[in-house]
This record gives structure tokens, C-alpha cells and sequence, in this order.
């Protein structure tokens, strides 16, 4: 099985930064199909354009703009890319980055599919800083990259205790109409739980407020859709839920700090 090398990925690479024990990558997929590999560091891939399906021992994902993988050195898988423009960004660790930092890569093992709009946030502005390219560049991504593998292991962890049903039930129902005039009597109703105890118990498992984790799935959705060229901002913004596009630029530059404009001539510039 061959070993991918660090900073090695199969298509074009536009960028390469490499940083003390860190490798960036913004790469555009040419293979049609990259069969069984392993790579030599632990990276994540972020997927910024088109999409992309990744399969390991255990699960196949269909990755499309905005997806977050994670793999531990040395997991087998392999990648098969659909017909179109797929463009994916890298961050490659090395090992002995993490053991400088006294942090503990093998608390993540594993390939993962990692769902939650947080960690996908903080990988935007990590490729937002790559484009900056400015003395305060390197800090930044460090801090961000801590950021994010913190928040992966707290989320770990919290993933290893045992979830009340209608956990589940609502990250489902969130994320499939996230779009809807949501209510908390209705989902309260659709769960089969109190008002009350819905609302009291939420933060606990999925880190802020019901109606801040809605304005998250719904940029989050739209951080998608801006990588497709052809669509407006204002077909963006209705397909996502917001009342008007300037309701959609006020949530996307709360939780991003730039508009989207701003985000779209960063991506394609």
C-alpha cells in the first residue's frame, strides 16, 4: 500500500505553506480514483469545492463543500471523485508538533467525519489565514489548529457518555430543516419532551443556544452554496432560510467576521 508523503496529495497543489511542523495545502483533484493509501502525518481535509467520496475500513463518506475529515497517520483509505471541479485544503500534522505541545494526538485515532459547525468555522479562518500572508500568519493558524483539536477532544469525550435519544433525534431534525419556521413547541411536540427541558438541556449538547445553533447550520449551509459560482447571494440567503440577504449577511459576518462577499472573493481569488 503506497505512503503519501508530507505535502503530498493527488492532484494540482495551487499553495504549499509550510510552518514549524504544520503543512497547508489548497489542492484541485485530478485522479477520478486514488486507490488504497495511507499518509505519513495526521491531517485534516477540508473539502472548498465540488465533492469528493472517501471511503476507510469502517465507513464511506459522500463529501461535498464544507465536509471536515480528520485522519490519524497511518489510516488506510482511498478517494473517488465524481465527475466536475473538486478543490480540497490540507493541514498536515506532524508528530512532533503535538509532542512539543505536550498534546495528545492519540486521544484521536481513527478516520472522522466531523459534523459539527464549530470545528468547520475554525477551518475557514485557517484558510482565511492563509491568504492573509502576513507576519501575525503563523501565530494565527497555530492558535486556531489548537483551537479546533481541543474542541475535537472535548467533543470526544462528550460523545463517549450516553446521550438522551431525543439528542440524536433533534441533530437530525436540525440539520434536515434547518431551513423551516422552526418552533420550540414543535419540536418539543416531535420529541416527545418539555418545552422546559428542552431548552434547559440543550447547550449541554451542542455548545450554545437553539436558536445560535440554527444560524450556525444555516451559514454553514450557505458556505456551501457560495462555492458554487453561478448562484447570487440573494438565491443563497432563501435557500437557506434567512428572511432577506441582509439578514443572511448580519449572521454570516456575527459568526465569520466578514461578509460573504468577502468570504467568495477570498476563496476564488
Amino acid at each position: 500500500m503506497k505512503q503519501s508523503q508530507k505535502g503530498e496529495f493527488y492532484g494540482q497543489t495551487n499553495t504549499t505553506i509550510n510552518l514549524e511542523g504544520i503543512t497547508l495545502t489548497d489542492t484541485v483533484y485530478t485522479h477520478d480514483k486514488v486507490d488504497w493509501h495511507y499518509h505519513e502525518n495526521a491531517y485534516f481535509t477540508f473539502i472548498l469545492e465540488g465533492n469528493v467520496i472517501e471511503g476507510n475500513k469502517k465507513e464511506i463518506y459522500n463529501c461535498s463543500a464544507g465536509d471536515l475529515l480528520f485522519h490519524n497517520w497511518q489510516e488506510p483509505h482511498y478517494n473517488i471523485k465524481p465527475e466536475g471541479f473538486t478543490r480540497g485544503f490540507h493541514i498536515e500534522i506532524e508528530e512532533e508538533w503535538f509532542n512539543d505541545l505536550d498534546f495528545k494526538a492519540t486521544d484521536i485515532q481513527g478516520s472522522i467525519n466531523l459534523a459539527d459547525p464549530d470545528l468547520k468555522f475554525l477551518m475557514y479562518k485557517i484558510f482565511r489565514e492563509t491568504k492573509a500572508d502576513d507576519i501575525s500568519t503563523m501565530i494565527s493558524i497555530q492558535t486556531l489548529l489548537l483551537e479546533t483539536l481541543s474542541k475535537m477532544l472535548r467533543n470526544r469525550k462528550t460523545e463517549s457518555n450516553k446521550k438522551p435519544t431525543w439528542v440524536s433525534e433533534l441533530h437530525l431534525i436540525l440539520n434536515d430543516q434547518f431551513s423551516d419556521h422552526l418552533s420550540l413547541d414543535y419540536l418539543s411536540k416531535t420529541l416527545h419532551i418539555h418545552p422546559v427541558h428542552l431548552s434547559r438541556d440543550f447547550s449541554k449538547y451542542f455548545n450554545s443556544g437553539l436558536g445560535e445553533y440554527i444560524r450556525k447550520i444555516k451559514v454553514q449551509r450557505s458556505l456551501q452554496l457560495i462555492s458554487q459560482k453561478k448562484l447570487d447571494l440573494t438565491a443563497i440567503a432563501l435557500e437557506c432560510g434567512f428572511s432577506d440577504q441582509s439578514h443572511f449577511t448580519r449572521c454570516f459576518k456575527e459568526i465569520n467576521g466578514i461578509t460573504p462577499s468577502q468570504y467568495r472573493k477570498i476563496l476564488f481569488g
